[in-house]
């Protein structure tokens, strides 16, 4: 897919609202075409009867998700039984539970690091958590290869705590919200994007540095959005879409380029306090692997779509067993280079019942390329 960017949709708590998360996909697809994917943190499953009755029409087959749908582990013990095993497997057509930990990666090179539940106080840990070792075994296989220079997406459903440092402060209670861990974990990984949940409150902060101005050579910025409960009362923000060019197609010093909004990062701050890191820090020596599976994104498969986003698990060399007994499935044939396309946060607001006036308005005006 080159330099071509990736549509992808992010949705806070579904928490069993399956038919009103899908219609109103249904919705933008109809008025802007289709997107890739879905990205679901925090509680997808709910626990109320109407919930469950949702949910079978789904996983039979009566229904099908508009697009394919990607979503994290239980954060809760009630929703646990939804889930019978901790690794990724497929729950219905188009809904893809990616597991416990992990990483994968689409044919058009997009990677996505992800961890399911919330932070455990001890262990063991019951299945809707997870431990320092899921952590070190999720960073170790990433920062273990030289050219690591960090993940597109960051997928968790706890917020990484303190990462309204150097800010706005969000509508939630700073004392007790987010995970240290997470914070670390964010600050190890350098996502481009970082979606998290659970909280029922929407907060975009401002992009921060990976990097100390005038000490370390630059590197790309990262953004955290917080999103809210699905059809939340409130009305606060639950979707949000971005284009995407994965990281490995783009110019270096493209993914570099600093926007004039920029902070300084949140967690290096926090880390200043000694007593604090020693919290917060989580070994990366080499623990058991995290999973890494590899996902075919690409647009124009034909009659191979019904395989798409099934797992396929990696054979340590960063190739899936497909590409490696039939490499000619996934051959791209080389394009000239364009220019990176424009890549960044929420360009409209979805969860808006004026979407579609407010795009016909301004989508020619209001559209900002970040990177």
């Amino acid at each position: 897919m080159g330099d071509q960017p990736l549509r992808v949709l992010a949705c806070g708590d579904v928490e069993g609202r399956l038919n009103a998360l899908f219609s109103r996909v249904q919705a933008i697809q109809k008025k802007m075409g289709q997107f890739d994917m879905l990205l679901c943190v925090g509680e997808f499953f709910g626990v109320t009867p109407e919930a469950e009755a949702e949910w079978q029409l789904y996983k039979t087959g009566a229904k099908k998700a508009p697009v394919h749908t990607y979503i994290l582990g239980a954060a809760s013990q009630e929703t646990v039984r939804n889930f019978s095993t901790s690794d990724g497997c497929e729950l219905a057509e188009n809904i893809t539970y990616l597991g416990r930990r992990g990483v994968f990666t689409g044919a058009s090179g997009l990677q996505i690091a992800y961890v399911s539940g919330r932070e455990a106080l001890q262990e063991p840990a019951p299945a809707h958590f997870f431990t320092s070792k899921d952590l070190s075994a999720l960073v170790t296989s990433l920062t273990s290869n030289s050219k690591f220079r960090g993940v597109d997406i960051l997928l968790t459903s706890q917020w990484p705590r303190g990462v309204w440092q150097y800010a706005s402060t969000p509508e939630v209670n700073t004392k007790s919200c987010g995970s240290s861990s997470i914070s670390s974990l964010a600050d190890k990984l350098k996502p481009r994007y970082h979606f998290a949940a659970l909280e029922g409150a929407h907060y975009e902060r401002l992009p921060y540095r990976n990097h100390v101005v005038l000490q370390e050579n630059a590197q790309h910025v990262s953004r955290f959005i917080a999103l809210a409960t699905v059809n939340n009362p409130a009305k606060k923000k639950y979707l949000y879409a971005f284009n995407i060019v994965p990281m490995k197609n783009l110019d270096p010093a493209e993914l570099v380029k600093q926007p004039q909004d920029v902070t300084e990062n949140p967690y290096r701050h926090a880390a200043q306090d000694k007593t604090h890191a020693q919290k917060t820090a989580f070994s990366t020596a080499e623990e058991e692997p995290a999973h890494q599976f590899f996902f075919d994104l690409s647009r124009n498969q034909g009659g191979a779509s019904r395989g798409r986003g099934r797992k396929r698990l990696s054979d340590g060399d960063g190739r899936s067993r497909d590409q490696q007994h039939g490499g000619d499935r996934h051959h791209e044939h080389k394009q000239p280079r364009r220019h990176p396309q424009p890549t960044g946060p929420c360009w409209f607001c979805l969860a808006s019942p004026q979407v579609e006036k407010h795009l016909v308005v301004s989508i020619g005006t209001h559209v900002r390329s970040h990177r």
